[in-house]
């Protein structure tokens, strides 16, 4: 009985991931290009989100999924994964430790290690060499808003009783937020 319950609510999770990644690939349509970047504070919003609902793992595997289908559309760039997924990792593993919603808040310091990281990612796949400030302004201008957007969602949510009613992440930790 409890094995089925743990797939029922992975099946649940893959869900709510293929739910919240389709909204990030839908948002992903208002970006503001900066360079050969494009600030997103949506994916930011999404990864506050998803952190808190489903978990570091598939926040993570949100991020991803979203990241490789903007670029396909053309409304992200290569930049999408360090900018997205660290941050999705950071919130859902604040939101384990914590068990408060304002580990979505947290989620600049993914973006901040993703900005230090794209600098190798430029080099690799622009041939370009840039500094690491380069992506850190433009990838904090994104992500403190988006973050603040994520956390006053889930508040709402939260408040709204919507995220009792579906069993995730979330939910395992609702008795102490």
């Amino acid at each position: 009985m409890m094995r089925k319950n743990k797939g029922a609510l992975n099946v649940k999770s893959i869900v709510l991931t293929a739910i919240l990644s389709a909204l990030s690939i839908i948002l992903g349509y208002f970006s503001i290009p900066v360079g050969v970047m494009k600030i997103l504070p949506f994916q930011h919003m999404m990864n506050g989100i998803a952190g808190i609902i489903v978990g570091p793992v598939y926040a993570a595997i949100a991020a991803t999924i979203t990241g490789i289908a903007r670029n396909i559309l053309g409304t992200g760039t290569i930049f999408a994964f360090p900018g997205g997924i660290p941050g999705a990792i950071v919130v859902g593993l604040a939101y384990k430790i914590i068990k408060r919603d304002e580990a979505a808040l947290l989620e600049p310091i993914g973006t901040f290690i993703g900005a230090l990281i794209s600098p190798i990612i430029a080099g690799i796949a622009l041939g370009k060499t840039m500094d690491a400030i380069a992506f850190i302004i433009p990838f904090m201008a994104s992500s403190i808003p988006g973050s603040i957007t994520g956390y006053i969602i889930i508040k709402l949510l939260k408040k709204r009783g919507i995220l009792k009613k579906i069993p995730n992440h979330y939910n395992a930790n609702i008795t102490k937020t």
